[in-house]
């Protein structure tokens, strides 16, 4: 699998609050970012069924 790049706008405080989340959880800012987008597509495939692609 390819990995992707994707740059985002974020508000500095948004920003400041997912580094501590993710230093408490012991992750990188990406692999935290990584993670709740993960999180969030098994919701919504949980609700809605499988994205095929």
């Amino acid at each position: 699998m390819a990995v992707k790049s994707l740059s985002i706008r974020i508000e500095e405080e948004l920003l400041h609050k997912l580094h501590i989340v993710a230093d408490y959880e012991g992750r990188s800012a990406n692999s935290e970012i990584l993670i709740l987008i993960r999180d969030a597509i098994e919701a919504y495939e949980a609700k809605h069924g499988k994205i095929e692609l």
